[in-house]
């Protein structure tokens, strides 16, 4: 019997044929938007969050506070970490391992083209392999820098991939200037999709911090905690320990201790903000186009007084009637809907595309099909609703007054 309605509800939309495809247009331009901005949500997340380069749970990073510019962790600060402050880290007992992490700033000169990013610092002994494990570093190309390579340079991904503004890759074996002194390339790291990672230069602690001259000044601490049950204790005691050191009052710290989960929670909940705020934007097309619904439902009704006479003369009732009306409104939904998922996902697909090809990123392109599942049950849903009282009103129409009409 519901298969009937929809059939005759399906004949019925395809006799008033414009009228109906501009009914469906102001459904299917709200869930277009519904499912393309909730889709673009979720890729922009995953973007950002791979941005973290974060590898391993049990991480805490340590960085100075103040007057931090625009330039990597650490860097500008009124009062900068030390390499004190490390080896006093190191000493607490829930502290397995803390390494100094300088990030300066530079110029790096290739193929007479002059850039300006960021170099990392990569400690020596049992800290380098710490660094690489924390970083999950690997080459794509060459190799990682190893003790004896105080002349030689790691390149991110993007300086073989993308050129990055030098107009030609770097590849393995190639000489590049960094602050007008010349380095070998002897590797290029894995894509991390992350800005970051993938546009640093890795270089030896010694011949950087003479290059640069930071001296003992420490831009990030990376503290590695004996067992991730232990991270809120160690991250208290951390913070104990700084204030101390540096005389500062609870409140007053001139110092960020923080988790990976605690920067990720902030992120994610900044963006699910964004992406609930954007949503209920673009419902306010799906309202419109309810009322679209409703007006298009209740002319049908006022055309087909005769029809409904004579559907009712030869026996139909009442909630003949008004399932009848109720499922074309539901179906001018429902066919709305489906085509502005399909638009949606489409335009969902090329953003995140375009996302990580603008940040660097490699958010993972995923059709969400249950959020498919319940626009298109959404859809059905505002689109009866929106044929209800039109739906009523034809189901009370008297035979008789209606075939006179």
């Amino acid at each position: 019997m519901i298969s009937d309605y929809f059939s005759l509800a399906f004949r019925n939309l395809k006799k008033r044929g414009i009228r109906s495809w501009l009914t469906l247009l102001g459904i299917f331009i709200g869930v277009a938007a519904v499912v393309s901005l909730i889709s673009l949500g979720n890729g922009l997340q995953l973007a950002v969050n791979s941005q973290f380069g974060v590898s391993s749970t049990e991480i805490i990073s340590v960085q100075a506070g103040g007057l931090n510019a625009y330039g990597p962790p650490g860097s500008a600060v009124s009062d900068p970490l030390t390499i004190d402050d490390v080896e006093a880290i190191n000493k607490l007992s829930v502290v397995d391992r803390a390494i100094r992490r300088n990030i300066p700033s530079g110029k790096l000169e290739f193929n007479n083209k002059v850039i300006f990013g960021f170099a990392m610092s990569i400690p020596s002994g049992e800290d380098r392999k710490f660094t690489y494990e924390e970083l999950d570093a690997e080459s794509i190309k060459g190799r990682l820098l190893g003790e004896s390579d105080n002349g030689n340079v790691v390149l991110g991904y993007n300086f073989y991939a993308n050129k990055v503004g030098l107009e030609k890759s770097v590849d393995l074996g190639d000489t590049v200037k960094v602050n007008d002194k010349q380095f070998k390339v002897v590797g290029i790291t894995k894509k991390k999709g992350s800005f970051i990672f993938d546009n640093i230069v890795h270089m030896n602690d010694e011949p950087l911090k003479d290059l640069m001259g930071y001296g003992d000044d420490v831009d990030l601490i990376a503290v590695k905690v004996k067992n991730k049950d232990l991270m809120d204790k160690a991250k208290k005691d951390i913070e104990d320990l700084l204030r101390k050191r540096r005389n500062v009052d609870k409140g007053e710290e001139d110092f960020e201790v923080s988790t990976p989960e605690a920067a990720m929670e902030t992120v994610n909940s900044v963006l699910n903000g964004v992406k609930a705020f954007v949503a209920l934007i673009a419902l306010i097309s799906v309202l419109v186009g309810a009322l679209g619904i409703v007006n298009t439902m209740t002319t049908s009704v006022l055309e087909r007084r005769k029809e409904i006479g004579i559907m009712k003369a030869i026996g139909a009732k009442n909630s003949d009637i008004f399932m009848q009306f109720l499922i074309e409104a539901g179906l001018l939904g429902l066919i709305g809907g489906f085509i502005g998922a399909v638009f949606g996902t489409l335009i969902g697909i090329l953003g995140i595309i375009g996302i990580n090809n603008f940040i660097g990123s490699s958010a993972s392109v995923n059709i969400d099909f249950v959020l498919i599942f319940l626009t298109l049950t959404g859809s059905f849903l505002v689109g009866a609703t929106a044929g209800l009282i039109p739906a009523m009103r034809a189901a009370k129409q008297n035979p008789v007054e209606a075939l006179r009409g």
